[in-house]
């Protein structure tokens, strides 16, 4: 490379400018990625009684299917990061949506449990790489200024995703039959594919910090194509960040990153913990406190709807102020709101209000600490951070399962669950709270192209 050339951070290249047409192509992908994710998520739910009407088979029978789910989901998280690192966080979105487009297609075909249970926990592995990529691309191409607003925007397509297949199931079982649903669920991520091919760009950090033997042409391209008005190709472009030889698992579990790793896991797991155990027993819960089962869907709607009002609110306030701080303040009130939620039980007005709080802090918080973990993490190892924080989050998301279902049976009362659920919510707040703001770590080198 010409030594004539200006040496220019590629993050100080983002951060300088403002959010192109190709910045919010990127970010739309990301969204739809995650919608996508959404839908399929819920889908099992949507069309779980029409098979059990079908088959002539119990709940009880079904369970698997939505475990495999989840367990596919958790490792389809773990193992992705990792490779997103190695191999680019393009190849592995792209082969991640269509995993789990085509398997949500083949489940369509399915005949029995056995072939359910198998397609779904592939089609798992699919969406649990999906998203947290998808976030992760979105944080990489957002100035940091606009970070924590852009991650949040994208994860709000997983409340969108999964709202819109309530609405289509409503039309389409009735009309074309539960195996419709899956196959829309399909056949939806296997169009969007293509389009990722052709005009979604690769990480430009994650070229630059890889130095692959094409990268500079790439390079070149898409900042040209981001900022057009500029000169790039008199620039030599390197990344600013901490220089290791560790990188993806051994980095994040290193001495440097351990304490703040352990830190976003119990958040997050916590979090998702208190999440799923709402928006899986709260309709039950609810009609078992003697309301009707249209008060419970109205009580589980208005959890549901926090959620993206959340992402975006807690998004821009993240921006403005200390991240750490923003969502302690809002998972501590959070944590107020589930304990009034047991206490109000018997208004049901005030437990719409309180679940609307509820959903606001822990949906949108939620995806505020993925935002905080994209930050704490260089780009040598963003994925895999990211990745194994859902990937653990996703085992919260299992334990709630059995954990409402004991309390149920244990007929334990509205008030008293809702107030040992405070016990996750604080310390969701109380880990993010120490969660490092920055890495310490020397940046002793620089990364050129």
């Amino acid at each position: 490379m010409s030594t004539s050339r200006i040496r220019m951070d590629v993050k100080a290249v983002i951060n300088n400018n403002k959010m192109g047409g190709l910045q919010k192509l990127i970010l739309f992908f990301c969204f739809a990625i995650i919608a996508l994710d959404g839908l399929d998520v819920v889908v099992m739910g949507l069309i779980a009684p029409q098979i059990i009407q079908e088959w002539g088979v119990s709940a009880h029978q079904l369970a698997p299917v939505l475990s495999a789910a989840m367990f596919g989901l958790a490792i389809g998280a773990l193992v992705s990061g990792p490779l997103s690192d190695k191999f680019g966080r393009k190849p592995v979105l792209i082969f991640s949506v269509m995993g789990f487009g085509f398997f949500t297609l083949l489940t369509a075909f399915s005949a029995d449990i056995t072939h359910l249970i198998i397609f779904r926990f592939l089609t798992g592995l699919g969406a649990g790489a999906a998203a947290p990529n998808a976030a992760t691309l979105a944080s990489e191409y957002a100035p940091d200024k606009r970070r924590s607003l852009a991650v949040n925007i994208a994860y709000c397509g997983f409340s969108m995703g999964a709202a819109a297949g309530g609405f289509l199931a409503a039309w389409m079982i009735p009309e074309f039959g539960w195996r419709s649903m899956l196959v829309l669920g399909g056949v939806l991520p296997l169009i969007l594919a293509p389009f990722l091919y052709w005009k979604m760009p690769e990480s430009v950090t994650y070229l630059v910090k890889h130095k692959h033997a094409s990268a500079q042409e790439k390079i070149y391209q898409i900042l040209g194509r981001m900022f057009p008005q500029q000169k790039i190709s008199s620039y030599e472009f390197y990344l600013n960040e901490i220089v290791t030889e560790k990188t993806g698992i051994r980095l994040i579990l290193s001495r440097q990153y351990l304490y703040g790793t352990v830190m976003l896991w119990i958040s997050y797991f916590t979090a998702m913990f208190l999440i799923y155990l709402c928006g899986s027993w709260m309709p039950t819960l609810v009609k078992m406190n003697n309301f009707s089962i249209s008060q419970a869907a109205v009580a589980i709607s208005f959890f549901q709807i926090g959620g993206p009002i959340g992402c975006l609110c807690l998004g821009w306030l993240m921006d403005k102020f200390s991240p750490r701080l923003v969502l302690f303040i809002a998972m501590s009130i959070g944590a107020l709101a589930t304990y009034a939620l047991g206490q109000f039980s018997s208004n049901f007005s005030l437990m719409c209000f309180f679940a609307l709080i509820l959903g606001f802090c822990f949906n949108g918080g939620s995806v505020g600490v993925s935002a905080i973990a994209m930050g704490y993490y260089p780009t040598s190892a963003r994925a895999t951070g990211v990745s194994w924080m859902n990937g653990i989050g996703r085992f919260g998301a299992i334990l709630s399962a059995f954990a409402g279902a004991a309390m149920i049976n244990a007929k334990m009362p509205f008030e008293m669950m809702f107030t040992l659920l405070m016990i996750p919510a604080f310390l969701s707040a109380l880990s993010i709270l120490m969660q490092p703001s920055k890495n310490k770590a020397v940046q002793s080198k620089s990364l050129k192209v």
